[in-house]
């Protein structure tokens, strides 16, 4: 590995974050990483940095400690999501997937890399208080196992097309499931036609709401 190269893109990421070197490394818990890799590339010493360095200095400079060492791949990871959908009274989940325009409702940008395909989903209202507040995103993935998740909190569209974010549970019965939320009754006997598995959430004021990116 070439030290310039790799100060050069440590340099990239320190002016797109907008931190001192001293900052990014106080922040990776490497308070000299930066001015030693500096001191190292002047004096031609291949022992300035380590890929443990790099692997703590990566998510500071919002990046991969594989783009620091090598430039592999892009500098910042994609941290885009599109908002299909609002979860509203009763915390059903709405406009309904199907009925949307197919580039979703607006995209945001979040303080994190989201992978590939998925999707998110503004709070709105207390329906869901304390679990979820309003302004809060839901970032989630269709296509889940249901039997994967069991216990857990998804979203779900119920055989009567339904869209809700709540806690499953396995029914009484075979192949149906009970629904939990925090301010109402469970529901009982659901049947459930496909469910999205939450991966994430974003906090009212900690995302950005950005232009599609088409």
């Amino acid at each position: 590995m070439e030290l310039q190269d790799i100060l050069s893109r440590i340099e990239a990421r320190l002016e797109a974050t907008g931190l001192s070197a001293h900052a990014a490394s106080l922040a990776a818990k490497r308070p000299d990483a930066i001015r030693n890799l500096k001191r190292a590339v002047k004096n031609n010493d291949r022992r300035g940095v380590t890929t443990e360095t790099l692997a703590a200095l990566a998510p500071v400079l919002k990046t991969t400690a594989a783009w620091l060492l090598e430039g592999v791949g892009d500098s910042a990871p994609a941290n885009l999501v599109r908002v299909v959908g609002r979860i509203g009274a009763g915390a059903q989940i709405l406009p309904e997937f199907d009925k949307i325009p197919p580039q979703g409702l607006y995209e945001i940008e979040v303080p994190f890399a989201v992978a590939e395909g998925v999707i998110a989903l503004q709070v709105e209202g207390d329906s869901m208080w304390p679990r979820y507040d309003p302004g809060d995103v839901i970032i989630c993935r269709q296509g889940a196992n249901i039997d994967g998740i069991n216990g857990r909190e998804a979203v779900i569209r119920t055989a009567d097309g339904k869209q809700l974010l709540k806690r499953i549970l396995r029914g009484g019965q075979e192949g149906s499931f009970d629904l939990e939320s925090h301010n109402a009754a469970p529901i009982r006997g659901v049947r459930i036609d496909w469910v999205a598995e939450i991966q994430g959430v974003v906090r009212s004021g900690q995302w950005h709401r950005k232009k599609f990116s088409l």
